[in-house]
């Protein structure tokens, strides 16, 4: 925190990275922190569009199994994903990834398990 801009706006430091957001914020968009270590996030593993807004977006296909139905199979794909608060997990229908990612495919997952 640099300044205390009037009662509801602080002005903060930044790193040189986020020179395009402005360092003036309202205290409705902060939150109180009471650790002792700087808490940081790097940077390089993050990606920002053009209204700097957070993008989420797959990281690795963890594992793979295929979802049997009464009358089909739906294979799925377990993807780690980059967020906000650490890596995140979700099972996805295959199919629907791989048109999305197909980056993601080079190497065939591992294992395939199957689950009822």
């Amino acid at each position: 925190v640099l300044e205390k801009v009037r009662t509801v706006a602080y002005k903060l430091e930044l790193p040189q990275e986020l020179s395009r957001i402005h360092n003036t914020f309202h205290v409705s968009n902060l939150k109180e922190c009471y650790s002792d270590d700087p808490l940081t996030m790097p940077l390089d593993g993050l990606c920002i569009d053009d209204q700097l807004y957070f993008v989420k977006e797959p990281v690795e296909i963890m594992d793979s199994e295929v979802k049997r139905l009464k009358r089909s199979h739906i294979p799925l794909v377990k993807v780690i994903w980059n967020s906000k608060r650490g890596p995140e997990f979700t099972w996805e229908r295959e199919d629907q990834f791989k048109q999305k990612y197909p980056h993601l495919f080079t190497n065939p997952a591992s294992s395939s398990t199957t689950r009822s």
